[in-house]
């Protein structure tokens, strides 16, 4: 969630994963995937900053060793997080379909 605030000056959290786009109009407008609208203090780079931070936390929160200890919603044992870096791809020639 990010926090922001109306323009009537009231805070709110959003959920940052709702988000399809920020427009600038002058004012800053944030439309969610559902259609629903809102007009926000904040500048598209506050908006964006936020977003940014939101989900670096994320990640950086899954990778720390007692996040394996939190306690989740589901029975059963709790795993560690198996977040690694994507080696590069290899790129193999493509077959189209011709004659070798």
């Amino acid at each position: 969630m990010i926090s922001l605030t109306r323009l009537s000056g009231t805070a709110f959290l959003l959920n940052a994963d709702l988000i399809e786009r920020v427009d600038c109009t002058p004012d800053t407008v944030v439309t969610l995937v559902d259609g629903t609208k809102y007009l926000v203090s904040e500048s598209l780079g506050e908006v964006l900053e936020s977003v940014v931070r939101y989900r670096a936390s994320i990640v950086a929160y899954s990778a720390l060793p007692e996040a394996a200890t939190l306690p989740t919603l589901r029975p059963g044992p709790v795993r560690a997080s198996r977040l690694a870096a994507v080696p590069p791809a290899v790129h193999l020639p493509i077959d189209r379909g011709g004659t070798p």
